[in-house]
């Protein structure tokens, strides 16, 4: 299991996640058109070179925090994770285009037990976004519900 138990996180630990994706034009088109989202900015190429201060059309940011969030996931809740209980303050300082390439890093930046569930913690991380300039791009926190370690049995 890649994903680390409740116990093995530390507040301000930060993760540099491996994994890189470069955004492609299939991305953002699939993406909007399966979610619904009629937005010229996403779809519409003439329209974003003529309307827009961009010139080009935008990745969907949805799927932008998404990805980043993905990325995040091997490393720290891949497997050892109930469930993600929200996100939080999600900002996207700049844009991202077809053809830019994301890189992650995560932060611990809460840890407290379970009030219900006395099986489980809560983790908090930030998770930030930045393109192949090392520009953010995106920014949230995440609370996860995670698992704490197997009781060792002797």
């Amino acid at each position: 299991m890649a994903g680390l138990y409740f116990e093995q996180f530390e507040l301000n630990q930060i993760f540099s996640h491996p994994i890189r994706r470069t955004v492609t034009e299939a991305d953002n088109v699939f993406f909007t058109a399966l979610t619904h989202n009629p937005a010229a900015l996403h779809l519409d190429e003439e329209y974003c070179r003529e309307h827009t201060e961009f010139g080009q059309r935008l990745v969907n940011s949805a799927f932008t925090l998404g990805l980043v969030v993905g990325i995040s996931v091997g490393e720290t809740t891949l497997g050892t994770t109930v469930g993600n209980l929200g996100w939080d303050e999600v900002r996207f300082p700049r844009p991202v285009f077809h053809g830019d390439t994301i890189h992650v890093e995560s932060e611990v930046v809460s840890l407290r037990d379970s009030r219900s569930r006395p099986d489980n913690g809560i983790v908090v991380f930030e998770h930030r976004g930045f393109n192949q300039r090392n520009e953010l791009v995106a920014v949230c926190k995440r609370s996860a519900l995670m698992l704490r370690a197997p009781h060792k049995v002797n």
